[in-house]
């Protein structure tokens, strides 16, 4: 009885923490996707982090322009930027299980589906995910898919997703049309 509630106590105090500590990293494992680049036309990888994302944050935030500032400032808490996308020469040259791969990480805990576009014209799947700790988005994540190609985007740090929309339009980032009317009533829950 005794040695079992020391193993009880070395699972709660040891191997719990590491266990959602992971589950609640915004880091998403690519390594399923490998293979994909020996049959595609086209890949891009894209590894932004540590110093090359400092020097692009400082960078941005020395630029003699208000929006560029204000860009920064919504990315200055960003710890990495990753994009992975396989282009193939004739329709279903992957398989789909790839990409459901990643999606599955993306069914774990501390991920939240914001978005799901699906077009049978195109053949194409969009969805977008965002993790949260506590009121900060620590996490996005995005996975677009059709019959010819795969692209992947993960972002992972805080963003001040207010700060971001603000500059729509601007920057080269797309327009948005977000209403953010602070004063207008809130649904009862």
């Amino acid at each position: 009885m005794r040695s079992l509630k020391y193993l009880l106590l070395l699972f709660v105090f040891v191997l719990l923490p590491a266990v959602t500590g992971r589950a609640q990293d915004a880091h998403l494992n690519f390594d399923k996707l490998n293979g994909l680049e020996t049959h595609a036309r086209d890949v891009v990888e894209v590894n932004i982090d540590g110093k090359l994302l400092d020097l692009a944050k400082r960078v941005t935030a020395k630029l003699d322009d208000p929006n560029a500032k204000k860009a920064a400032q919504a990315i200055s808490g960003l710890k990495g930027i990753y994009v992975r996308a396989y282009r193939f020469e004739n329709a279903n040259e992957y398989s789909m299980a790839d990409v459901d791969a990643i999606r599955s990480q993306l069914n774990a805990p501390g991920w939240e589906k914001l978005a799901n576009v699906r077009s049978k014209k195109n053949d194409q799947k969009v969805d977008v995910y965002t993790m949260f700790s506590g009121d900060v988005m620590s996490g996005v994540a995005v996975v677009i898919s059709d019959s010819k190609g795969v692209a992947l985007v993960n972002m992972i740090g805080p963003i001040d997703i207010e700060l971001l929309a603000s500059l729509s339009g601007k920057l080269s980032i797309p327009e948005m049309d977000i209403e953010n009317d602070k004063d207008a009533p809130k649904p009862k829950e």
